[in-house]
């Protein structure tokens, strides 16, 4: 059965469609699925499947790229248009729409053309949806879709606007907010939107990765969220910063896989592959070279070529002001001389640095742009643009297969998913590659939505749910 649901503008802020008795779990409760492994395994899912095959159905949506989250009976997504940030409750069985609610966008934040004012996933405890919109802040609504309360936040100073998802861990809602000045870690309660705590990240620039949960043997839970030049874990309970480590590229999109105790992490920037790493002096030997007008500050007229940024000045001038001040050049400096890999740490129970003790491997090459990492079967798999999938072992790193997915030869933006001996590759284009997984993985089949795909599917029961630039579409197993 298809469903064929236009949205309908209301003129109240919550239109309200279908009410409906709400189950306690959630199969995929936020951005890609259990804390953000893109893994969850149940029978039944396809192989062959596009617009006109193995379709359950099909909900025409607005325009957004936030990824679909499930509870038992229910999917949440966020959308916009016409000035509105919209949060959708759709009926997992059909794809009826139940109930829609907005807020008027109340500033235009500056954006990438990738980029989406709806970009960042909902998370949900299994009952409420917990939405976050660079162009306004945090909000949550009940299983009827009313409003239970919003948190304005910003304006942020994102370069390319923010998309970075929030996450659920047991009474709070956490969102990181990487930006180019004053990025902080936030912690929510998920009842009354009142903050728990707020940790400042003076470490970082703007970023987009979604935090990840980890558990240690003893102490708190942790906050994992990888950053511009540091992966930093903080306690779940108080926002306390208890280990970080260096490296990191300086502008990081993906969230951070945690399996068996180790942490996968990676980042690709561009300006600092091997042969454009530039090791920079210092802001006091560097102002005393070229700081003509001794004004304490570097002009781009100041700058001499060999430093040249190879981007944009904005990329480097945090502040706007059109100088290098001593704090951008700091993370200038950082950013010329950061490097591009994969890395797996093992942080056990330890605290502070742990980059000379901890990370167990790294890997500089076929680094994934945005796509997260995804572990199954025992295999660590990692896809960059040009559709190049590499698979790794996960205790030592090595490359134990690296191919191109033919036909589907493209950019990536999408993270991959995996379940039922099956991995999902979706390429910007639209084509979705399914790979049977293993350290010789074999490439099943090339599917084609026939419209772009920025969202990363979700699994759930049998159904395999892919949102597209228009619709969200739910796939069964092909009789």
């Amino acid at each position: 059965m298809m469903s064929r649901v236009p949205f309908v503008r209301f003129l109240g802020v919550c239109g309200l469609v279908l009410t409906a008795a709400w189950a306690s779990a959630a199969d995929w409760p936020g951005f890609r699925g259990p804390n953000a492994t893109g893994v969850f395994d149940t029978a039944g899912l396809p192989t062959r499947f596009g617009p006109h095959d193995t379709v359950v159905w099909k909900t025409p949506l607005p325009a957004g790229k936030s990824s679909p989250v499930l509870t038992d009976r229910h999917i949440f997504l966020t959308a916009h248009e016409a000035g509105k940030l919209w949060t959708l409750a759709l009926d997992r069985e059909t794809g009826r729409v139940l109930w829609r609610c907005n807020i008027v966008q109340g500033r235009e934040e500056r954006l990438h053309k990738l980029n989406s004012p709806a970009s960042a996933s909902p998370a949900t405890d299994g009952d409420n949806a917990y939405v976050f919109f660079g162009n306004f802040g945090l909000a949550s609504y009940g299983p009827n879709g009313n409003e239970r309360w919003r948190l304005p936040l910003g304006p942020f100073t994102n370069l390319h606007g923010m998309s970075a998802s929030p996450i659920v861990i047991g009474d709070k809602v956490i969102i990181a907010c990487d930006q180019d000045e004053d990025s902080y870690l936030l912690a929510l309660d998920k009842d009354t939107g009142k903050v728990i705590w707020k940790t400042p990240r003076p470490e970082v620039v703007h970023g987009f990765s979604t935090p990840s949960i980890f558990l240690p043997d003893r102490g708190p839970a942790q906050i994992v969220v990888p950053g511009s030049y540091q992966l930093i874990a903080y306690s779940a309970e108080s926002g306390e910063k208890l280990w970080w480590v260096r490296g990191m590229t300086w502008q990081v999109k993906p969230a951070a896989v945690v399996w068996g105790g180790t942490i996968y992490a990676t980042g690709w920037a561009p300006g600092v592959e091997p042969a454009q790493r530039k090791f920079l002096p210092p802001f006091d030997e560097a102002a005393e070279e070229i700081d003509a007008d001794k004004d304490n500050r570097i002009s781009p007229d100041e700058l001499p070529e060999k430093w040249k940024p190879t981007g944009s000045w904005r990329a480097i001038g945090l502040d706007v002001d059109g100088f290098l001040s001593a704090r951008d050049w700091r993370f200038y400096r950082s950013r010329r001389s950061a490097r591009n890999a994969t890395v797996a740490v093992r942080p056990g129970n330890a605290r502070g640095d742990l980059t000379e003790t901890h990370v167990i491997w790294e890997y500089e090459r076929a680094v994934p742009v945005v796509p997260s990492p995804v572990l199954y079967g025992g295999v660590l798999y990692i896809i960059k643009n040009g559709g190049i999938l590499t698979s790794l072992d996960p205790g030592t790193g090595a490359v134990l297969k690296q191919g191109r997915l033919q036909g589907a030869i493209d950019n990536y933006y999408a993270s991959p998913v995996a379940g039922d001996e099956k991995l999902y590759f979706a390429g910007e284009l639209g084509k979705i590659s399914v790979v049977k997984p293993g350290a010789q993985w074999e490439v099943l089949r090339v599917n084609d939505m026939e419209e772009p795909v920025y969202a990363s599917p979700a699994i759930g029961d049998r159904r395999l749910y892919v949102r597209t630039e228009s619709a969200l579409y739910a796939f069964g197993q092909e009789e």
